[in-house]
């Protein structure tokens, strides 16, 4: 098979000196199909659709200036000798940690402040995180970002991709792991995890956000060890596998700590108890 070689146009369209990038356009997109899933549950366990919209508009902002911090924070040599820089998200450069660690405070404190079920609202959010979190990998595609070491052509060509992917795969002279393709399958197959488990009558409210905290981080642990960009602590450990580690056993521990002490926690499916008119 003879590939010919040419990155995608991370550019999606150009208005006048405006650039619209298709990192953006994927994120924006990710989010929009989130938020409609979300309230579409949200509804079914009793949240009200204006409390999902009033938080997203809280956490979005949050969640990529989080996801920004965290990214350059761990970049700060670089970033601290080009400070023009660090407003430039749009052209990448934003850590999904960070991200999920600034959404979920928003979502804390939101609900606490509208007497909204924090728990029951993280678990409506979850499946649609992780499916947002799917999507959003191949605005590192275009980017060609989030790679992986160094591999062969034949390699690619072994994992039947097509060829317009293996092309984007090109990078600095050598074709590379496509580890954001691992992380996307990775999620998306969370996010049907979660979508056919949901409503099968297993979860106490807070399981299926701790589900997805525990799949989640299990996958990043081995998608992040076969990285070449990854944010490093002491230039020896990896910092989301660190993480990774520290949310896997964490979730599972808390999941198990609040079955055996939170006798009378809610099941998932009896939502917040309030019933929410659906318009036709």
């Amino acid at each position: 098979m003879k590939t010919v070689l040419g990155a995608l146009n991370p550019i999606a369209l150009k208005l006048g000196p405006i650039q619209v990038h298709w990192y953006g356009v994927i994120i924006a997109s990710a989010v929009v199909i989130a938020v409609a899933l979300a309230v579409q549950e949200g509804q079914r366990r009793g949240i009200r659709p204006d409390d999902i919209y009033d938080m997203i508009l809280w956490a979005l902002p949050f969640t990529l200036i989080a996801a920004r911090l965290y990214y350059v924070a761990f970049q700060w040599p670089y970033y601290a000798a080009n400070p023009g820089e660090i407003i430039r998200i749009w052209d990448g450069g934003i850590a999904i940690y960070g991200g999920l660690i600034g959404a979920a405070i928003v979502i804390i404190l939101f609900c606490r402040s509208r007497f909204v079920p924090v728990w029951l609202m993280l678990d409506v959010a979850a499946p649609t995180v992780i499916m947002a979190q799917g999507i959003g990998r191949w605005g590192n595609f275009m980017n060609q970002e989030a790679f992986g070491r160094v591999t062969s052509l034949s390699f690619l060509q072994g994992l039947r991709l097509p060829d317009w992917l293996i092309q984007q795969m090109h990078i600095n002279g050598a074709y590379r792991q496509p580890t954001f393709l691992y992380e996307s399958v990775w999620d998306i197959l969370g996010f049907v995890l979660l979508m056919v488990t949901r409503h099968r009558g297993y979860y106490k409210q807070g399981d299926v956000f701790l589900t997805y905290v525990a799949w989640y981080s299990f996958g990043r642990f081995f998608v992040e060890g076969m990285r070449t960009d990854s944010l490093m602590l002491f230039n020896t450990i990896r910092i989301s596998q660190a993480l990774s580690v520290v949310l896997f056993f964490g979730s599972i521990g808390l999941m198990i700590w609040r079955r055996r002490h939170l006798a009378n926690n809610r099941w998932y499916l009896d939502g917040s108890g309030q019933k929410i008119e659906t318009e036709n």
